[in-house]
């Protein structure tokens, strides 16, 4: 089982002892509930074995969505392993071209939907990002 889908059950939402910890990270509600686990620039970019600034690089991209007051925290799911989950790229780039910026996106992404069923950062690490995608997709009409 890869991390992803190791962490998909146990990442469900933040507690409130999280989530206060979370706004004290400079992380602002709903994300400070929604999201339990963070990691930092510099704990991303080891995951992935490349520099901070190539982080923020994929981030500007919107290969990554970052969030914090000072744009330096991730969501731990947003990696399987030492890799960018399958299929979040796309999907950050659709949500961006629908006029989300990257709370919004993380917020969306944690977002239960109902016709998926679950939330689309699970689904993601699930392997079914064209559901999601597809989604992501309608929000721009």
């Amino acid at each position: 089982m890869s991390d992803q889908a190791a962490r998909t059950d146990i990442d469900r939402s933040a507690s409130s002892e999280e989530a206060a910890t979370n706004v004290e990270r400079g992380i602002d509600e709903p994300l400070a509930t929604l999201v339990a686990d963070w990691l930092t620039l510099e704990e991303a970019a080891e995951r992935l074995g490349v520099s901070t600034s190539r982080v923020k690089v994929l981030a500007r991209e919107h290969e990554l969505a970052v969030a914090g007051a000072r744009g330096g925290w991730l969501p731990a799911l947003f990696f399987d392993g030492s890799e960018i989950v399958k299929g979040l790229p796309g999907t950050l780039t659709l949500l961006f071209d629908a006029g989300y910026d990257p709370h919004e996106s993380i917020q969306w992404l944690y977002t239960a939907d109902d016709s998926l069923p679950g939330r689309p950062v699970d689904a993601l690490g699930e392997n079914r990002g064209t559901e999601v995608r597809r989604r992501a997709q309608a929000l721009g009409f």
